[in-house]
Parts: structure tokens; C-alpha cells; sequence
């Protein structure tokens, strides 16, 4: 039986998983005290700390590293990558640590299953990072020669997705055209085309969404972010964590506005609530025309999936380009520990990592 550690780093917690084969045996989610969080000065400061804390549970548990067949870590901020599963190495570890795409918690991660999986004696891996991009030239150019277009979205959760979808519709991967949307407190978008993530909406260039703006007509923006005098960190945290729904009703949670929209009877929240499925609707037809109309499935994941209104009212928008399936939730512990187990398998091969 191979046992899989998985582990998945937040800003003030750290999640654990112990698979076995498949199987899920345990989880732990492990909560740091956000005051002793800030006395680190940067966030790979709190790697010993973070490692300790993983080896300690796994003890509590009642296992031992020795009879792990590999760990595998949510990926960090890489920067250009491919999808599926790489090695962790010293050189991820160096770019992690110094020279990421930018500076967050899942940085920390396979720092961390390196440490456990050496002392292990076995392979430690990231699997599908947010810096995933193998979008084709042709849609990477913009209006703007100085600005080009790039891959970053949920791609753990969404090529999990699709892979999950053409083994239960007994699909081929390699030979599909599959669109998939991602609807969290950021909604992205992928286009996965004969096996390759062609192409992508971000967060910032789509649908919006509970806590992002999304796309913005850009005069009018300019001219809106000049009256309010905000620099870059202000405009940056005005478009990331206060647009969207919080823009509107100065909440993130969709179930709130879903009631007002539709049990309450307030029609400002029905109003912008069938705006935002409305303008992921259009993100899917977007990515549609890049592969001329020829899409074989479209898949809604990610947490407000689990709405049937929401999804509904993407799904009678979009069912002309192709049929619609809801997978509802974030499998992320999941989907690390399945791809892992599909390269111990030798269903895939890692990549090894070298820095570009």
C-alpha cells in the first residue's frame, strides 16, 4: 500500500492528509497562532516551526515517516511551470525561499515535505501549482506590447476536475477539449486541450467574483483608483479582497447574498448575483472560440458550485457550446494525493525542476 503525506500550507494553518493508496485515513488541520505568526520576519522564518509542528502530529496519529512512500506539498509561487508533478529539489527550494513570484504561506511547502520526505528515504513532490502555464502563444498577446497574458488560476482544483471527469466518462484526457471554471472567493477559468491547459482566465481578467473585481473597463478604473489616491498595494487590495460581492453588499459569502436575492426579495443582490454568473458564463464562451466552438464538456467546480441556482443560471447560458457537469467543492488534499499516487504508480512521470 503506498502511504501518501500530504501537506497543504495556509497563511495561519496547516493542513495535513495521510492517504492510503486512494484512501483517505486522516486529516488534521493545523492552526497557528496568528500573534506569533507575525513575530516572523518573513515567511520562511516560520519553516522549523511548521515542520515541527507536521512531525508531531504525525506522531500523535500513531505513524512513523519510515512507512511513507512519498509526501507531496501544495505548490508555491514558481513562477512558469507545467502541469502535473514535479520533484522537490534544492534549486525549487532556493526559488521558494528567494525569489518566488510572490511571497506567500504555500512557499513553505516543499521546504517542508523535503525535510520529511528525506528523512523518510523517499521522493517528496508539488502537483498543479497556481504558476502552471502552457497557454499558446497566440493568446498570450495584448494591445499592449509592455503587457503580456499569462497562466495563474485554481489549476490543482481544476485539472483535477477534468481528470476526474474523463475517467468516470471513460474520456481521453490527451484528445479532449475540456473548459473548466473554478468558483471560489476568485473564480479563474481553464481551457484543457489535447492534454495541455492552453489557455486561461485569471481572476483579474473575467468573471468576477465574492472578493475580486474581475475584469474592469479600464478608463473608467483609472479614473475611479486617481480619485480615491491609491498606490499600488491599496489598488491591488481594493481589486483582490474588496470587489465583487464584498464591492456590493460588504460580504464574501454567496449564501448570504443568494438569500437576499432570492428569499428576500432584494433586487440589487438578484441583480449583481445573476451578473456575476452571467460574466462567468462569457469567461466559458471566451475560452470556447479558442478551439473554434469544438468543446466536449464544461465543468463547474469549486465552492459556490454547491449552489444549483448559480450553476443553474451559468448552465442554461453555456449548454449550447457543450453539456455541463458540477463538481462541487475544493478537493485539493485529494488531487495532491492522487497525482502523487499516479506518478508511484507510473501512470505519470514527474518533472524534474531547473529554474528558467
Amino acid at each position: 500500500m503506498n502511504n501518501i503525506l500530504v501537506i497543504n500550507p495556509g497563511s495561519t494553518s496547516t493542513k495535513i492528509a495521510w492517504y492510503c493508496g486512494k484512501e483517505k485515513k486522516w486529516g488534521e488541520n493545523i492552526e497557528h497562532d496568528p500573534a506569533q505568526i507575525k513575530t516572523y520576519a518573513v515567511i520562511y522564518d516560520q519553516l522549523e516551526m511548521r515542520t515541527q509542528l507536521v512531525l508531531k502530529t504525525i506522531a500523535d496519529k500513531g505513524e512513523t515517516v519510515d512507512s511513507l512512500s512519498a509526501v507531496v506539498s501544495r505548490g508555491g509561487l514558481l513562477g512558469r511551470v507545467s502541469a502535473g508533478a514535479y520533484e522537490v529539489n534544492d534549486a525549487m527550494v532556493e526559488v521558494l525561499r528567494d525569489r518566488p513570484v510572490n511571497h506567500h504561506a504555500s512557499n513553505l511547502g516543499a521546504a517542508i515535505a523535503l525535510h520529511i520526505a528525506r528523512q523518510a528515504g523517499v521522493k517528496a513532490y508539488i502537483y498543479d501549482p497556481v504558476t502552471v502555464d502552457e497557454m499558446i502563444d497566440l493568446v498570450r498577446v495584448t494591445g499592449l506590447k509592455e503587457v503580456q497574458r499569462f497562466g495563474q488560476g485554481h489549476n490543482l482544483n481544476m485539472r483535477a476536475a477534468a481528470l476526474r471527469l474523463c475517467k468516470e466518462e471513460n474520456m481521453d484526457y490527451g484528445k479532449s477539449n475540456i473548459i473548466v471554471a473554478h468558483l471560489g472567493g476568485g473564480i479563474t477559468l481553464s481551457l484543457h486541450s489535447q492534454g495541455r491547459i492552453i489557455d486561461m482566465i485569471s481572476d483579474d481578467e473575467g468573471a468576477f467574483s465574492p472578493e475580486r473585481a474581475g475584469a474592469l473597463p479600464i478608463y473608467r478604473m483609472l479614473s475611479a483608483l486617481e480619485k480615491k489616491h491609491l498606490d499600488y498595494a491599496g489598488t491591488m487590495k481594493l481589486l483582490q479582497r474588496g470587489g465583487g460581492l464584498t464591492s456590493w453588499f460588504g460580504t464574501s459569502d454567496t449564501r448570504t447574498v443568494e438569500k437576499m436575492a432570492l428569499e428576500e426579495g432584494n433586487a440589487q443582490a438578484k441583480l449583481v448575483y445573476d451578473a456575476m454568473a452571467l460574466s462567468v458564463a462569457r469567461s466559458i464562451a471566451k475560452l470556447a472560440v479558442v478551439v473554434d466552438g469544438s468543446v466536449d464538456r464544461i465543468v463547474l467546480t469549486g465552492g459556490i458550485a454547491y449552489s444549483k441556482y448559480f450553476c443553474g443560471e451559468i448552465t442554461r447560458r453555456v449548454s449550447f457550446i457543450a453539456s455541463v457537469t458540477v463538481y462541487a467543492g475544493e478537493n485539493e488534499m485529494e488531487a495532491l494525493a492522487l497525482g502523487t499516487l499516479r506518478v508511484l504508480t507510473g501512470e505519470e512521470t514527474a518533472h524534474i525542476f531547473e529554474e528558467k
